[in-house]
Parts: C-alpha cells; sequence; structure tokens
C-alpha cells in the first residue's frame, strides 16, 4: 500500500506537518504557531541566508560515467584512483586490503544509485545487513532514510546516490577509525567526481570527519553550507541514530529542508551562467 507524503512524515515521527509558504502568501490564523510549536525553527533553518564555509579539497577528474559488469573487470593496481572510471573504481574497491577491515568482510559495499545524481548522501559505514546483500542502508535505518527521501518526493535510484565513509563492515558495526576511513576516502573522493552531485548530505559523525575533517559536535554544524569541490555540503544525523532518538527526527526533517534549498539555489546558479 501506497501511503501519502503525510502519512510518510507521520511515519517518521514529524508531526505537525509543515509546508513552506511562497513569499507574498498569507499566513492562515489555523496555522499560527502555538506555544511549544517549533515552526520558527524550522522556517529559519530553510530561510536563514546561507554563508558558505569553504573548505580544503584535493584535485579531483570530471569524467562522464561509464558502467560494465564488474565482475569481468580488472582495476590495475598502478592506476590511481582518481583515474579509474566505474568498473575499474568497483573492482578496485571489491579487491581493496587497504586496513584491516577486509580481513572480516563478506564484501565491499561502493554504493548505489542514479550515476547522475542531484543528491548524494554519505553514511557511515556498511552493517550486518549491508555486509550480506552488497547494498548500503538496506535495515531499519535504511527504511527511514527511504521515507526521508519520499518526504522530499525522492527515491533512491531516482537523482539520488548513496555512499558511505567505509567501504567494508567494521566489526560489530563500531564506529570506523580514522586510519580506516583515511584508507577509504580516495574511493569516495574519485565517487565524487565522477557522479557529480549538486549537494551533499552527510549523515554521521563519520561522514563529517571523512569529508570535512571536523569532530565537532553535530549540533554545531547542522544549519550551515559547507562546501565540496563548489558542492554544496550540509550535516544531518545518521538515521540509525535517529531511530535511538527519536524527538530529533524533526531536526534531521529541517536539514533536510535546508539541503533542498541549497540544491535549488546551486541548480539556479548553473542555469544562470552563461553557454
Amino acid at each position: 500500500m501506497s501511503l501519502t507524503r503525510e502519512q510518510m512524515l507521520a511515519e517518521m515521527g514529524i508531526t505537525p506537518i509543515w509546508r513552506l509558504r511562497e513569499p507574498d502568501e498569507p499566513l492562515a490564523a489555523s496555522a499560527a504557531p502555538t506555544a511549544g510549536e517549533p515552526v520558527e525553527t524550522v522556517r529559519e533553518a530553510a530561510e536563514a541566508p546561507v554563508e558558505p564555509v569553504s573548505m580544503r579539497t584535493s584535485p579531483m577528474v570530471s569524467d562522464s560515467p561509464a558502467v560494465a559488469p564488474r565482475q569481468t573487470v580488472v582495476a590495475p593496481s598502478n592506476v590511481a584512483v582518481d583515474a579509474l572510471e566505474w568498473p575499474e573504481l568497483a573492482a578496485r574497491v571489491a579487491d581493496c586490503r587497504a586496513c584491516p577491515l577486509c580481513e572480516q568482510r563478506r564484501q565491499a559495499v561502493l554504493g548505489v544509485g542514479d550515476l547522475n545524481p542531484d543528491w548524494l548522501f554519505i553514511g557511515e559505514g556498511p552493517g550486518a545487513e549491508e555486509d550480506a546483500k552488497g547494498e548500503p542502508f538496506v535495515g531499519q535505518a535504511g527504511k527511514l532514510l527511504d521515507n526521508m527521501l519520499a518526504a522530499l518526493d525522492l527515491a533512491r535510484g531516482q537523482k539520488v546516490y548513496i555512499a558511505n565513509a567505509v567501504k567494508c563492515r567494521p566489526p560489530g558495526n563500531r564506529t570506523p577509525e580514522a586510519p580506516e576511513m583515511a584508507a577509504c576516502r580516495p574511493y569516495l573522493e574519485r565517487q565524487i567526481a565522477l557522479l557529480k552531485p549538486k549537494v551533499i548530505v552527510l549523515m554521521g559523525k563519520a561522514a563529517v570527519h571523512t569529508m570535512l575533517h571536523d569532530d565537532k559536535a553535530l549540533g554545531t554544524l547542522r544549519g550551515r553550507r559547507f562546501e565540496y569541490a563548489g558542492i554544496p555540503v550540509v550535516v544531518t544525523y545518521h538515521p540509525a541514530y535517529l531511530l535511538r532518538n527519536l524527538p530529533d527526527k524533526a531536526k534531521a526533517w529541517e536539514d533536510l529542508l535546508f539541503a533542498r534549498r541549497c540544491l535549488r539555489e546551486a541548480l539556479a546558479a548553473g542555469d544562470s551562467l552563461p553557454l
């Protein structure tokens, strides 16, 4: 049975349901906020001026993706990661022995989704179910992520790509360690170069550490527009964290609205560029 957008938001625990008004649309009396309702928080997050925060990035290659069956490809070990196309990148990740995480994995999990996306979501690392199926976010956290996407009229595989900071499951689903994230970072950088997303959403501290090299609390990084190679970057909570901390689902919804605004601004800026 298909759910309406309102039902999906209710499933996520996000109530009451807010709708962004057009600039000239009057606020109905029935929609006026009452004491205790965080309406202004959502409005401020969605409408606050976006200030870019610069960060250092690595040189990246901007080739178009070429898809081929990965099982038939062998990536030469002497070719740099930033020169690999999709088939060779998938083969290199599948055979990677750059850190101890490879010792207990069933398979490496590169990522899944549209190879020409607007949105790139980056999580932490594969769990037990992801390690078994070879796809990120397939458990309860994945179900919540799918509901979050659906609330934005998105779906995995349709203008959305999902990846992780590390490609192999950490033992016991623990948080990846800094050397493990550093070993996987070239693969993630190459994915971004090939995907060329319009906005990146970092979900959780591991993704933030990998992409922003920042260990501050997520609460201090939310609502700010970072950049990676000119791409807007937004920080939010990991879906697994939201399953344990239900009140923060509303904050994650604010973050997604903010990310959507950054995406629209990026698309508008691209349309205004001279041909």
